[in-house]
């Protein structure tokens, strides 16, 4: 049976009984809260559903709808991405499972509670902040990151009002990412491709009046180095009415290095060097939509009164493998800048033990380390007594932010490996019953609170022809959830 929201403690007690009905008729279940409902979270129930016999899970998400970079972060033009919701809805939906959406940790609840309340607690809520490049002018008008910039097209909540400035000629991307390549093409894509997609409305309109014409993908390595993969790469290429530019200089000694190089890194530089053996012999500025990938450029400084007018480089070369800055410079003019240099977690709880530096929770291999370690300082290894024990992270918070969907799974699941090895070793002591979160007074969403969100946001797809519609509401999304039927 599935649950709307209960605002009372009473509604409350019936979600309870509706899903931990076997809890008095059996031994003691190791019961397990999840935090953050994203693909982390979700591989990790997964594992723990079919590798621990009786445990019962909670995944608590601070937004009210589930599937986290999947739903917000994945392109609207790669629905195929997308299909793994269908095994998180299957997991969502077992009967020893409780989605509890609208609930945040260091708000809603504390760390302490939620130890205090569950037998084990897995972090797995991901990393939301941006890197930043820390040069001069970086808070001029018009610079933005990219996260901003797909959380706005994606229909993250609080991103519906970032309205990106696509009045000038040319966006720069500043990194060579996935997630780079992804905005290039969405912004050079047609409009009425994108209409097909689940893509918002207000994105869509906002792309409709567009005239950005040319976007520069800036890296500070070379073509060997480029973090982008060939899937990404073809898609561009086979981009309608735009074309691809390279600078001819940035591939010195590239297709020599071709048959030495990794299967992967090979065919990738392959088509790059195939794509500009193509190329137009005039090196004039081709007429319609350009994207152009640049190489062995860091930023020094953004140039503008007031908004951004260009970017100033430093010209970089490679020694082992890193970028070393030259003696020499190039500005480039721009009307839009987008970074695109990672990502990083933040705590949202005193009691995490998180490292500022690297943003993400100290760990060793999923297991969250104390803050206070006794024992030899010369290795995390030779240190006795190092775990909070039943408290573990995966995901991005964990790991930081590298990989893509299929690595954050292989983590993931390693971490829900040693959950169940460490109930099956009685690491962790099953001593006793577990209540689970105090739901009393809180205001959340159940999963079947989020099907009535999603079934609305699908109607409202169907109306314009697309796929669904996302609410970028919170308050309409929880009025649709608390009229759920039960």
């Amino acid at each position: 049976m599935f649950r709307k929201i209960f605002p009372t403690s009473s509604a409350v007690k019936v979600a309870q009984k509706c899903v931990f009905r076997n809890a008095s008729t059996a031994a003691i279940r190791p019961r397990i809260c999840i935090v953050g409902a994203g693909p982390a979270g979700f591989y990790t129930a997964q594992y723990i559903l079919k590798h621990l016999d009786n445990s019962d899970i909670d995944i608590v998400e601070k937004l009210p709808v589930p599937f986290g970079l999947v739903r917000f972060g994945v392109a609207p033009d790669h629905p195929e991405v997308k299909n793994v919701i269908n095994t998180f809805t299957k997991t969502a939906e077992n009967p020893r499972v409780r989605f509890l959406g609208n609930l945040s940790l260091g708000k809603d609840f504390t760390l302490e509670e939620l130890r205090e309340r569950y037998h084990a607690v897995l972090l797995t809520y991901g990393a939301e902040q941006d890197n930043t490049l820390n040069i001069p002018n970086e808070s001029l008008q018009n610079v933005l990151s990219a996260r901003e910039f797909v959380a706005w097209y994606n229909g993250l909540p609080g991103f519906e009002n970032l309205n990106p400035d696509l009045s000038g000629k040319s966006l720069t991307l500043l990194g060579q990412g996935n997630v780079a390549v992804d905005l290039a093409r969405i912004v050079l894509s047609s409009v009425d491709e994108l209409k097909k997609t689940d893509i918002t409305e207000y994105a869509l309109e906002t792309l409709s009046r567009s005239r950005i014409e040319t976007v520069y993908l800036v890296g500070r390595r070379g073509p060997l180095q480029a973090a982008f993969t060939i899937k990404e790469l073809r898609e561009m290429l086979k981009l309608s009415n735009c074309t691809t530019m390279w600078r001819g200089d940035d591939f010195d000694h590239v297709e020599e290095s071709i048959p030495n190089l990794p299967r992967p890194r090979k065919r990738i530089t392959e088509l790059m060097v195939k794509s500009l053996t193509e190329q137009a012999p005039n090196k004039g500025t081709p007429s319609g939509r350009c994207f152009q990938p640049i190489f062995f450029r860091s930023p020094i400084n953004f140039i503008g009164s007031g908004k951004v007018e260009a970017v100033e480089y430093v010209v970089n070369k490679l020694a082992d493998g890193r970028a070393v800055p030259t003696e020499h410079r190039e500005t480039i003019a721009t009307d839009l800048v987008c970074r695109s240099i990672g990502y990083r977690a933040v705590s949202v709880d005193e009691h995490i033990n998180f490292d500022e530096r690297k943003g993400c929770v100290n760990n060793a291999g999923g297991r969250v380390l104390k803050r206070n370690l006794t024992g030899s300082d010369q290795t995390i290894d030779d240190i006795e007594d190092k775990y909070e024990t039943g408290l573990y992270a995966s995901g991005w918070l964990a790991t930081g932010p590298s990989g893509v969907i299929l690595t954050t799974m292989n983590n993931s699941f390693g971490v829900a490996d040693l959950v169940c090895r460490d109930f099956k070793s009685n690491t962790i002591r099953l001593t006793g019953s577990m209540p689970g979160l105090e739901l009393s007074g809180r205001t959340y969403v159940s999963w079947n609170g989020w099907k009535a969100i999603d079934s609305e946001e699908v109607r409202l797809g169907q109306a314009k022809g697309k796929p669904r519609e996302k609410l970028t509401c919170i308050k309409t999304m929880l009025q649709i959830a608390s009229n759920a039927s039960e």
